[in-house]
């Protein structure tokens, strides 16, 4: 018994040497037999169907593997890449923070300096809401809180941004830290809503994006408000229309006959409107100061809007936004019209319009549900926003 077992440990022993010799003698050799599977189908030491199992099961192996690290290094190289591209958003922002205007720069080459305009830029994805009360605050309303959860909602990939009365001071101090002027007239407004005026303004010609107010309700998704036989690269700013007058005795509500709404904008950084804009209400509000101005008279006029609530229109409210629109119209090296705009143009809109790089929806665009005629349709198909009219700070503008 014992005596076979050792010839069978005898045999098999030398059948492995065997073949270990037979593999090193062809592998050395000049033969062009070097893959190892050949050679031991030329020997007749593995069935075919066994060589071919085994390449078979190689190769899916070989193949998985190389996936798997395909998938981990693309992985990585994304995570790479998106790391790369928020430390580079953020040096530039630290540098243009950090970089002063030349010395002697009037506010708008500071202006002009600090936040240049990419006409050919994309709109950035922000939407910006003010309110003197935080979320977590009982005064909040539930209509305003329902419209600031339908802005974030239909929009999501937007960043979306709600700051208070305090907070978006320090957001002011923050972007326009190189231009004092705009500071100091900020702080200067003698009126909360002087100071949410002015703050849509800034943090839109800063920043770009959405400012929407927060007695706004978001009918559709911000990029629906483009007509799809416009290109967004032509389009630096998007406004709606506030009133388009035809009662005779319109100066008693507005300062002009046709004025543009300021509770909804879209605009590109830097845009040469909001320039100016801040410019025009930087320089008003110090002379008034120097003057002793400050203070705003609260005189009403019967069937009418207050002398009060019309200074504020015309200071930092539609008024004035409506003027350095039709200003920026008008001046032909900046908007490329040769023919003079008025607010004939837009009267009776019922379509966008697009006039130089300011694409103009009609009333009903930003102001559905507001009881302006065709405004009370909400479901129109150009029914971009509903807008509540709350008087959000006592004061109506």
């Amino acid at each position: 018994m014992q005596q076979q077992l050792f010839r069978k440990v005898i045999w098999l022993t030398v059948g492995l040497i065997t073949v270990i010799l037979v593999i090193i003698k062809i592998s050395s050799s000049k033969s062009t037999a070097t893959d190892l599977q050949k050679v031991l189908k030329n020997a007749n030491i593995l069935p075919q169907d066994v060589i071919n199992y085994n390449s078979r099961k190689v190769t899916d192996e070989l193949a998985s593997k190389l996936d798997e690290i395909q998938k981990k290094y693309l992985s990585k190289q994304d995570d790479r890449i998106s790391k790369l591209e928020a430390e580079r958003a953020d040096l530039l922002e630290q540098v243009r923070f950090l970089r002063n205007p030349p010395a002697g720069s009037s506010l708008r080459e500071k202006l002009a300096y600090l936040f240049p305009y990419n006409e050919n830029g994309k709109f950035p994805a922000y939407i910006w809401q003010t309110w003197k009360y935080g979320l977590n605050d009982d005064r909040f309303g539930e209509k305003f809180k329902e419209g600031e959860t339908q802005w974030a909602s239909k929009n999501p990939g937007f960043v979306h941004e709600l700051f208070n009365d305090d907070t978006s001071g320090v957001f002011i101090h923050h972007l326009y830290i190189n231009v004092p002027e705009v500071i100091k007239a900020y702080e200067l407004l003698p009126n909360i809503i002087l100071k949410m005026d002015f703050f849509r303004y800034l943090v839109l010609y800063a920043k770009g994006g959405v400012y929407a107010d927060v007695d706004t309700m978001p009918l559709q998704p911000v990029p629906n408000w483009i007509p799809e036989n416009v290109s967004p690269k032509s389009i630096g700013m998007i406004i709606g229309i506030q009133n388009d007058a035809s009662d005779p005795n319109w100066k008693k509500d507005y300062v002009h006959r046709l004025q543009f709404s300021n509770w909804c904008i879209q605009a590109k950084p830097g845009h040469p409107i909001l320039r100016e804009l801040i410019a025009q209400i930087t320089e008003d509000t110090l002379q008034r100061a120097e003057s002793n101005s400050l203070e705003l008279a609260d005189i009403s006029e019967e069937g009418g809007l207050s002398d009060k609530n019309l200074s504020i229109m015309q200071w930092t409210g539609t008024g004035i936004f409506t003027d350095a629109i039709f200003t920026y119209f008008n001046d032909y090296i900046q908007s490329s019209i040769y023919t003079k705009v008025t607010w004939k143009e837009f009267s009776k809109l019922r379509k966008p319009k697009l006039v130089s790089d300011v694409l103009v929806l009609p009333i009903i665009s930003f102001s559905a549900g507001a009881g302006n005629g065709k405004s009370t349709e909400l479901n129109d198909p150009l029914a971009f926003v509903q807008h509540y009219f709350e008087r959000l700070h006592t004061d109506n503008h």
